[in-house]
């Protein structure tokens, strides 16, 4: 008779972490639903999540550690992986010191506070400060912007706005219970949408679209400032009591007028004006910014500080439906004192530390410097965990190369991916699913002060382990036992959650808890933790550092204006990393069903782009850029702007990152401009 239980648990397969029932039959998942109770996802569930059974149970996953011999993986046992792993981290460094060794930690692991805490515990324990993460190019960089204005960072949290500006943002591909969200307010009418994209999404159909040229965002945010305060719809109170740059702010402004923004951004001055007014009078108001669509350009923070100056002066601060501050959760914080810097800490000193906080993460976009330049000294070394680097990260081939180059590489992971065939050792790591962990997500990107103790589900499968388990056994072997005591699951979490005062709560609630209350009216309440004490418009951090005190306009590195001799070559603008909701980054294409729904990657284009150059919608083509070029089918897409191209990131067999380079890179943070590139298409 086969046992059958329901398991509540939730889905770490993204930052979104939705709770879902899980069936099991004999002890093995056989279905995974949404589970309505749950107080932030209620019910919703992506195809991810759906087919989480089949992700757990692929075939191709790595379930016993592997030893490259010669061109072949040979399964090994832990304990000789172990002892290879340690010997071979030990001579990297008694020969070239620790600061070779660099650690890479991807998206699914900055974002899972295990896998992330002991990735750079261990880092500090070995004496390297290099962990280089997906931080470099995602993410961060807005964070780094709304502390630098706000002292702290507050998070959008549209649930009760009347007006919401998807900017660069399509939560149908990224972030669904949202999409669900807004469609049914904007179907009754309840909410003013606005959609400033290249490409008129389905959300797009509800409201008001603006359809920019890409990387042209700056201009427009300076214009619709230029209306908001030439027309006196700012919140006069607000900026005169909380915010100091004001006038410099008004001042500065002028320059930038609808009809000067409507020559660079392909859009009207009537639609500019239209918006900017929407958006200041419909209160409150939320800009939910895209993932990555502003930060990965070439002025990426200023236009993170954009946005937050837009919301400063119309007052959507700190209140329901507008950007909230959350109470974080207090956890022990794993990490260990480090003295030395990381690799591009005095290129981007900003991005390292400022006001005394200072990050963990390198500038991961000159690791490959590092290895076949040795600048500014040689790694030599490499572990990878949760990350796939080679396709993620861009001019893909230089990673590919410094890879190769390493005297050691070794990866964590759950699948042979492109960057772990490249090593020497794979150390098979467990599922969410095989392991107790914290949800905490909740709190980075929902805006909801809510935590949940994940449970293992089922055991883990051959001989899989938790990361935890990993990058302990290697300290132990390095002589670091003293600094990794733990040994279950348990202890772990125990350990992470002793300063919250909430653990044996948490264990017992069976979906979750709210631990705190969204922190409403901050900058009434508590001392602004800026400098000045107040936020700041104006940034004197910035100004001190070099930096443009106040967002400017810059074009894009690459267009028609800032590069004409080479858009006579590549005429077209090509946009890479559109998200999809059956994928997670580089992750799920292992499970047939969601393959099924994105057989292959398209690249996107207007049906009058693909006839100019003589192709049809199914059609092979050759897509090139200065750097590079791949070769896919044509997706003929009415709603994106004719002269764009726009190709999905995390596919290796059209790997859009053989087209991007670091050459330019935000002087701030380093990021590379992954946005608004120059390319051409041919038939083939």
């Amino acid at each position: 008779m086969v046992e059958r239980k329901t398991v509540i648990s939730d889905c770490m397969s993204c930052v979104w972490d939705c709770g879902i029932k899980v069936t099991l039959e004999d002890g093995k998942m056989v279905k995974v639903e949404g589970l309505p109770e749950h107080p932030v996802s209620k019910g919703y569930i992506c195809p991810r999540g759906e087919y989480l059974p089949e992700f757990v149970y692929s075939p191709d996953r790595i379930k016993y550690p592997m030893r490259r011999v010669g061109n072949t993986w040979q399964r090994v046992s832990w304990e000789e992986a172990l002892d290879y792993a340690a010997d071979e981290l030990a001579k990297i460094r008694d020969k070239y010191g620790a600061k070779a060794l660099a650690i890479f930690c991807g998206s699914m692991g900055v974002e899972n506070i295990e896998v992330a805490g002991f990735a750079q515990r261990f880092k500090s324990a070995y004496g390297t400060p290099n962990l280089l993460s997906v931080e470099n190019i995602c993410y961060r960089a807005r964070i780094m912007a709304r502390q630098m204005t706000f002292g702290r960072y507050p998070m959008d949290y549209p649930a009760e706005a009347h007006c919401i500006v998807l900017w660069g943002h399509n939560p149908d591909g990224s972030k669904g219970m949202l999409a669900e969200d807004i469609r049914k307010k904007a179907e009754n009418r309840v909410l003013d949408l606005i959609t400033i994209d290249p490409k008129r999404t389905e959300l797009a159909e509800l409201g008001l679209h603006l359809a920019i040229r890409p990387g042209t965002d700056g201009a427009l945010g300076l214009a619709m400032l230029n209306v908001i305060i030439n027309e006196g719809l700012y919140d006069k109170e607000f900026v005169e009591n909380y915010c100091i740059g004001f006038e410099e702010l008004k001042e500065h402004v002028q320059q930038y007028t609808p009809e000067w923004a409507a020559e660079i951004t392909w859009l009207s001055a009537s639609d500019i004006k239209s918006v900017a007014r929407i958006y200041a009078q419909s209160k409150p108001a939320c800009i939910v910014q895209g993932i990555n669509t502003l930060d990965q350009h070439v002025n990426g923070l200023q236009l993170s500080r954009l946005l937050n100056i837009l919301q400063i002066v119309t007052g959507n601060i700190d209140k329901p439906g507008t950007w909230v501050t959350i109470p974080y959760l207090r956890m022990t914080d794993l990490r260990l004192p480090m003295d030395e810097v990381p690799i591009g800490a005095d290129q981007y000193p900003l991005f390292y530390s400022f006001w005394g906080r200072k990050s963990p993460y390198g500038i991961a976009t000159l690791f490959p410097q590092a290895a076949l330049e040795s600048k500014p000294y040689p790694v030599r070394g490499a572990i990878v965990a949760a990350a796939n680097p080679v396709v993620s990260f861009p001019e893909a081939n230089k990673f590919i190369e410094a890879f190769k180059s390493m005297d050691f590489m070794m990866s964590i992971d759950l699948f042979m991916t492109e960057t772990a065939e490249l090593g020497n050792l794979f150390l098979p790591a467990c599922t969410f699913m095989e392991k107790d962990a914290l949800s905490y997500v909740y709190g980075v990107v929902h805006g909801e002060p809510f935590a949940s103790y994940h449970r293992k589900v089922i055991e883990p499968l051959g001989e899989s382990k938790p990361d935890w388990w990993i990058w302990t056994q290697l300290a132990r072997r390095l002589g670091h036992g003293d600094l990794f005591p733990w040994n279950s699951d348990e202890e772990v979490m125990d350990t992470l959650l002793e300063p919250s005062g909430i653990t044996e709560q948490l264990k017992e609630a069976e979906i979750g808890m709210y631990f705190a209350e969204q922190d409403y009216y901050a900058y009434k309440n508590k001392k602004i933790g800026t400098p000045s004490g107040k936020i700041e418009i104006y940034s004197k951090t910035l100004e001190d550092a070099g930096y443009d005190p106040l967002p400017k306009y810059y074009e894009p590195a690459q267009s028609p204006v800032s590069t004409p001799e080479l858009a006579k070559e590549f005429p077209l603008i090509l946009i890479s990393g559109a998200r999809r909701q059956s994928f997670t980054h580089t992750q799920m294409r292992h499970v047939p069903q969601l393959r099924a729904q994105e057989p292959e990657p398209f690249a996107e284009m207007h049906p009058s782009t693909a006839s100019r150059y003589g192709v049809k919608d199914g059609e092979r083509i050759r897509l090139s850029t200065r750097n590079g070029s791949i070769k896919m089918r044509v997706k003929e897409e009415p709603r994106l702007m004719p002269g764009i191209v726009s190709v999905p990131h995390g596919w290796s067999s059209a790997n859009v990152n053989m087209l991007t380079d670091m050459e330019t890179r935000d002087p701030i943070t380093g990021y590379p401009d992954f946005k608004s590139l120059l390319c051409k298409i041919e038939a083939i």
